[in-house]
């Protein structure tokens, strides 16, 4: 399978990297675009801040870009928090995409979006701080009516980004069973 994953807003740190390397080793190519062109941070705060300085529409095209050489073979768009939010942007505008793999957070849908049964699996604390379970239901519902076959794995107890080793967030449990869900998803593709 073919996967673009995108960083969050702490940027591209060696939990991404990692990532990738798990899902290379199972068996896919991976690739992770720097959105943030080599800037890493420690607050989440902070890479909130880089990322409206940057602007949406900007990083929405650094994406596009990052991907288009790879779409042709049908993507699987992923990504970390703010990451999962440009990965879903992505996919719910490619017909070619074969899924989509949000890790710790969503986006608004854009009015009148259609996919053909994409198949989404949504990882996410519970509860996210970032995540509300009012949003949560509603984004829910607005991607089954898009036409997109959603799956959604809360973590009751872990912080929001709980599969990064680096942020005081990391739950090991919970990240390792994300993961073997994660990659069945993947497999099933």
């Amino acid at each position: 399978m073919n996967i673009v994953l995108f960083h969050s807003t702490y940027g591209l740190r060696p939990a991404v990297r990692e990532a990738a390397d798990r899902l290379r080793a199972a068996g896919h190519q991976v690739q992770v675009p720097d959105l943030f062109e080599g800037r890493t941070f420690e607050t989440v705060e902070e890479g909130m801040a880089h990322r409206d300085e940057i602007g949406r529409d900007e990083l929405l095209k650094r994406a596009v870009l990052a991907s288009a050489p790879y779409s042709d073979q049908g993507l699987v768009y992923a990504g970390f928090s703010f990451g999962g939010s440009i990965a879903q942007h992505l996919a719910l505008a490619d017909e070619k995409a074969r899924g989509l793999l949000l890790l710790h957070g969503t986006a608004d849908l854009e009015e009148g979006v259609y996919v053909d049964e994409l198949p989404v699996q949504l990882h996410i604390a519970d509860p996210d701080p970032f995540e509300p379970h009012d949003w949560l239901t509603a984004w829910y519902l607005r991607m089954r009516k898009a036409g997109a076959d959603v799956e959604v794995h809360g973590y009751p107890g872990a912080g929001h980004l709980f599969t990064d080793p680096g942020l005081d967030d990391y739950d090991a449990e919970a990240a390792e069973q994300a993961w073997a869900v994660a990659l069945a998803f993947l497999d099933g593709l």
